[in-house]
């Protein structure tokens, strides 16, 4: 299982993925399922993966081959909007499903996966997708100013009660990561590294990439800090005053 989270504001966007594939509680690796293509100046895209590890990684290796291929007149490299690049990445997802999910299914392999796709190319207003396993997509709206992918419900309630449009890079990473430690509470699939990438408005660079490992300091903060708030919070919410006869 995976858990890819990204979040646009008006002071830029903040992109998350954690790093655990596993085929059965024996059987989990680490790979890292998010994309970075970027050139200072003139474009950073982030694309985060989810579902069928195959499928997503030869998708991702059709679009850097793509950017090697003089013949290739669209690359994520030269494409002149982030609508341009979201097409790309569900061409790319669509190519390798055709190619291969047949011969997946005819041994019970789910061949889905899915893309959430953003960043900003110079010229160009930032712009946050959702591309389906089919290729087709969506993009986020004022509205909607996320894209979970994968293990997306144990996260889903601290991003709606939390992110607003003008909530500061730093106050949304916090609650993408509060979101990462309550999914891990709650589905052992999901689990470090978790892969972070932070890009302000308009800097056309990356403007920090970390992986938070086991040993991160500040997560384990808010691991701890988090568990103890709520329990905090929940013992001083009165109990209801309904008539419940005897019962205590």
């Amino acid at each position: 299982m995976t858990y890819c989270v990204a979040v646009t504001l008006d002071a830029g966007m903040v992109f998350a993925s954690d790093s655990r594939t596993n085929a059965g509680v024996d059987n989990v690796a680490v790979f890292s399922k998010m994309y970075v293509f970027a050139a200072e100046g003139d474009r950073v895209v982030v694309m985060l993966s989810s579902g069928n590890l195959s499928v997503t990684q030869n998708a991702i290796k059709l679009l850097e081959e793509g950017q090697r291929n003089p013949r290739q007149k669209k690359t994520v490299m030269n494409a002149e909007s982030m609508h341009e690049v979201a097409s790309l990445a569900g061409q790319a997802l669509r190519d390798v499903r055709n190619s291969n999910a047949p011969y997946m299914q005819e041994s019970n392999i789910d061949p889905s996966a899915s893309f959430i796709v953003g960043g900003q190319i110079r010229g160009g207003p930032m712009r946050l997708y959702r591309v389906y396993s089919e290729g087709n997509f969506i993009e986020s709206t004022p509205e909607t100013l996320y894209f979970q992918i994968g293990e997306s419900k144990y996260g889903k309630p601290v991003i709606d009660r939390v992110i607003q449009r003008n909530t500061s890079l730093l106050e949304a990473t916090k609650c993408l990561l509060v979101s990462f430690d309550s999914t891990m509470r709650s589905n052992i699939s999901v689990g470090l590294p978790i892969d972070l990438l932070i890009y302000k408005r308009d800097s056309l660079k990356v403007d920090l990439q970390h992986r938070i490992l086991e040993t991160d300091p500040y997560f384990n903060m808010i691991h701890s800090k988090w568990g103890e708030g709520l329990r905090k919070v929940f013992s001083e919410l009165p109990n209801p005053d309904w008539n419940v006869g005897t019962q205590p």
